[in-house]
């Protein structure tokens, strides 16, 4: 980490000018939008899939409406930046009223209101870029509010107009202390918010309907959603990690949409031709279809058009990185292909460690999703790619490794695929129960393992921490239930629900395009121990220090989560190779991190974090700032130092101390069950 250079403070009493000229004065209204044809039909639909399949049993009435009211404002004005509470008066009409909009079709009160907040970005844009508003003295003691989250709504124009000039001074001194003068200030702040207004005013009326029946959806519980066709794509292609193109991430930058990465083995990497930060402003179909200027397109349906079935072609006008200004576009044609994302699939390593006096091995596996390409799996195809399957894989690679113990890494894996937390605990036990679910009507269904082939029966241990959810809690609690190994790491998220994807064309078959899905919570999961893993997760064999954010996350801070409950036990049969040795590993494990300095840094961030997070407000007095800043960067100097210190040199990637220690104890775990057991001897 490097030290952000220090800037000396000029003319304290010095008035700051920011000289914004050109877009103010050609400014306009951005068009309002209105439901599009489908709509209507769609909204009913929804409406009777969360009335009548939800988990909760429950109909959109007025009390759905009064919440979802509340929840769409949020969504569209987290900060409380833009509306006036003048404009939340005239809503107030609404607030009873869209439960029938939703059961009716009648959506204008959505758009009415989404219409109001676009008329209010145009109006703080106005300001931003307006030159007889930016006139900042940083010699002044003020303050200013980041988090407005909880704050009144602004009465009047006057006390909006406030709120930004302090907004607008504080981003303004943030780049001056980063090291801009006057003219780079104006331009990144002018360019900032241009393009803000630009995204916004490139909305469509099926982003609106999407923003507006995800707030009705938040009525029922944190994950059940309406996702759009697009959306819903990009869905698909996170589940099955592939999709067809032409392999390389994009972005927008101002104007252009720019490559980010190009993906290992796709056809924009076999070309040779495309690179990162080379800039697409045309892309045509097929050999001969005309050729579409994208440049002020919206990311998404770029997107769209560079995407297509595997086998086609497709052409692209790009400005090479490189290029000169000026230079013409370069011309090349891609072959789509199919794309296999493996920065998601499944990992491993080994880590070597000295454990009282002896050389051990451990494999560890890293899992950052559940996936499994279930459209390949339909098809019949032999080689879909899968979760089980390719640790199942890695598995066999580590034993030849001879590795003495097994370390899977769950951490900040969200979950994903339900039967393949199934299938993969299957790879740990002989067989039997994994998971129970219970739907809306109070049916129990047991997901089991049928497979009596155990992968690996060695020593093994999960390591989760606070982003480990769903899919991950499931195979982390059946390992824990059955005492196969060991859990270790802090509270896992607490997602205990079951989400089913419906295809709303199933419903409207004679639709003229696609509809998107509802992502349904239908049903609940349960430990085969009987406690639901939903709000409270899985709390750990052994406990490591959390993530600085923590107890700002999981199921317990999300609104209307289902709650926490149990049902009777189904039978299984524990291994007994944890349980009896739980006092000596904590014991042990504890002794070892009191004497690690790596956990008392952990422990260190997390309360430099929640002093920071207590502030509710930030200096716009630059010499005031200057100190503060100083003052946080000598903090994280000094904790970066003694980390460099405690390994001699600086470490070639990130120390994981909690990987590590979780090492130690799967061996503590291994000479604990099998004492004559011993690695080689390491020389002192």
């Amino acid at each position: 980490m490097n030290r952000t250079s220090r800037h000396v403070v000029g003319t304290m009493n010095m008035i700051f000018w920011l000289g914004w000229t050109v877009i103010y004065a050609s400014l306009a209204w951005a068009a309002d939008l209105l439901p599009e044809r489908q709509h209507p039909v769609v909204s009913k639909v929804i409406a009777r899939l969360f009335s009548y399949h939800h988990y909760r049993q429950m109909m959109i009435d007025d009390s759905a409406s009064s919440h979802s009211f509340d929840y769409y404002l949020q969504a569209l004005d987290p900060n409380r930046s833009f509306f006036l509470a003048s404009d939340l008066a005239a809503f107030e009409k609404y607030r009873y009223q869209l439960d029938e909009a939703v059961n009716s079709g009648q959506l204008q009160p959505a758009f009415a209101i989404y219409n109001t907040f676009i008329h209010r970005v145009d109006d703080r844009i106005a300001f931003a870029l307006n030159p007889a508003h930016q006139k900042f003295d940083f010699s002044v003691e003020e303050s200013y509010q980041p988090d407005r989250s909880a704050a009144p709504w602004p009465k009047t124009t006057a006390e909006l107009n406030e709120i930004w000039r302090l907004r607008l001074k504080s981003e303004a001194l943030n780049l001056k202390l980063a090291g801009k003068d006057a003219a780079g200030i104006t331009g990144t702040l002018t360019s900032r918010y241009t393009n803000f207004q630009k995204r916004v005013n490139q909305n469509t009326s099926e982003d609106v309907f999407q923003i507006f029946m995800n707030a009705i959806s938040e009525a029922y519980d944190p994950h059940t959603s309406y996702m759009s066709p697009i959306a819903s794509e990009n869905f698909g292609i996170q589940m099955s990690l592939s999709l067809q193109g032409i392999g390389a991430q994009l972005t927008t930058e101002g104007e252009h949409t720019v490559v980010v990465r190009i993906l290992p083995g796709g056809p924009a990497d076999r070309s040779r031709e495309l690179w990162p930060n080379d800039k697409i402003v045309s892309v045509g179909q097929g050999s001969d279809g005309k050729m579409v200027d994208v440049v002020g397109m919206r990311l998404d349906d770029v997107v769209q058009m560079i995407r297509g079935e595997k086998g086609t072609t497709v052409r692209l006008e790009i400005i090479p990185a490189e290029a000169s200004a000026g230079s013409p576009p370069k011309k090349l044609t891609l072959v789509r292909d199919k794309i296999v994302l493996t920065d998601r699939e499944a990992k491993s390593d080994t880590l070597e460690i000295t454990h009282e006096g002896h050389a051990y091995r451990i494999g560890i596996i890293s899992l950052p999703t559940f996936y499994s390409d279930m459209a390949a799996q339909a098809r019949d195809e032999k080689d879909y790619k899968s979760t089980t399957r390719d640790v199942r894989q890695k598995i066999e690679e580590l034993k030849k490794a001879n590795i003495d113990g097994l370390i899977i890494d769950l951490r900040y894996n969200s979950g994903g695929a339900l039967q393949e937390a199934v299938e993969l605990t299957g790879l740990f036990i002989d067989n039997g129960p994994v998971v129970q679910v219970r739907n809306s009507d109070g049916s129990v269904k047991v997901l089991k393992d049928h497979d009596n082939e155990v992968a690996y029966d060695g020593p093994l241990a999960v390591l989760v921490n606070r982003r480990s959810a769903s899919a991950s809690e499931i195979f982390a609690a059946a390992i824990q239930d059955y005492d196969r190994g060991l859990v270790i790491g802090s509270q896992t998220f607490g997602k205990g629900t079951v989400q089913q994807l419906i295809s709303l064309d199933r419903f409207i078959p004679s639709a003229e395009a696609k509809l998107g899905q509802v992502k349904l919570t239908t049903a609940k999961f349960y430990r085969i121990a009987g406690g639901t893993t939903q709000h409270k997760g899985v709390t750990p064999d052994l406990i490591f220090p959390g993530d600085p954010g923590d107890s700002e996350t999981g199921e317990s801070a999300e609104r209307n989560a289902l709650p926490w409950d149990q049902i009777q036990p189904t039978g299984f049969s524990r291994w007994n190779v944890v349980a009896q040795f739980l006092p000596q590993l904590r014991t042990r494990s504890q002794q070892r991190t009191a004497k690690n300095p790596e956990f008392r840094l952990m422990e260190e961030e997390i309360e430099r974090y929640q002093r920071e997070r207590a502030k509710t407000t930030i200096s716009l007095q630059e010499s005031r700032r200057l100190r503060e800043r100083e003052a946080q960067e000598d903090e994280e100097l000094a904790l970066v130092n003694r980390r460099r210190a405690l390994r001699d040199l600086p470490p070639l990637k990130k120390p994981d101390p909690q990987l590590e220690e979780s090492a130690h104890i799967v061996m503590d775990l291994l000479l604990l069950s099998q004492p004559q057991y011993h690695g080689k001897v390491v020389e002192q």
